[in-house]
């Protein structure tokens, strides 16, 4: 079973996303089992303040390094720790690969400006980003992280043969798909799909999965970045 823990200041932002779908058929499984760990409830505060303004002046507020370390050692987990950044690895189904064949996967959400470097480079055993652009909070990469990797668990779905069909399982892009009916609105679906010949209907995904990965990936896209090898408390 993979053990995912998701320390946030927003618990109730994952509650129905994880209660339906694939995440849910996954944890029903016994495939996976989610633990929400609020932030907050490792702060010393009546305020429970888990942000301060940063160090040398600007905008913005930066959230504090205690709670996030008091929460992870709390939980007791182990690597990969991840914490959501702009600044990480982007995020390919290598890793949802990588995380889908371990034991357990911590995520650490963000939120305001910033997280103070000493979370990154002391208790994060990697940073992962989704993309080029800036979320109001981890909050969302790491539920699509969560679906990308849960999806690959046994009982999540009940064809894996369908996952295996999906961009980037073992190869780059997969080939467009169509369904019923043959024409719609004078469009028509491929005649090769509807000839009944496997043989050529995989020639014809094939090709056309490689001319897509050429056209809008370039060669082969985003490889993953190898995790910093260290425990929780950052020791090298």
């Amino acid at each position: 079973m993979l053990r995912i823990n998701v320390v946030t200041i927003f618990p109730s932002f994952f509650e129905t996303p994880l209660s339906l779908s694939i995440p849910a058929k996954a944890a029903a499984a016994g495939s996976v089992a989610y633990r929400l760990v609020d932030l907050r409830d490792f702060t010393h505060d009546r305020h429970r303040t888990v942000d301060d303004y940063p160090y040398g002046g600007g905008p913005g507020m930066v959230m504090k390094p205690a709670p996030f370390f008091e929460a992870v050692e709390a939980l007791g987990a182990t690597a990969p720790i991840v914490l959501l950044s702009p600044r990480g690895a982007r995020f390919s189904h290598a890793h949802a690969e990588r995380y889908a064949a371990g034991e357990e996967l911590t995520l650490l959400c963000g939120h305001y400006k910033d997280v103070d470097q000493r979370v990154a480079d002391h208790l994060a055993t990697e940073e992962v980003s989704l993309g080029d652009f800036v979320l109001s909070g981890g909050e969302a990469a790491a539920l699509a992280i969560i679906d990308a990797t849960v999806r690959l668990l046994p009982g999540a779905m009940s064809d894996h043969d369908s996952a295996r069909g999906d961009s980037f399982y073992g190869r780059g892009l997969s080939a467009p798909s169509y369904t019923r009916p043959p024409v719609f609105r004078g469009l028509e679906v491929p005649p090769v799909l509807l000839s009944g010949d496997h043989a050529r209907i995989g020639r014809w995904r094939e090709e056309e999965g490689a001319r897509l990965t050429r056209e809008r990936r370039g060669l082969a896209g985003d490889v993953a970045a190898p995790p910093r090898e260290r425990g929780p408390e950052g020791d090298p």
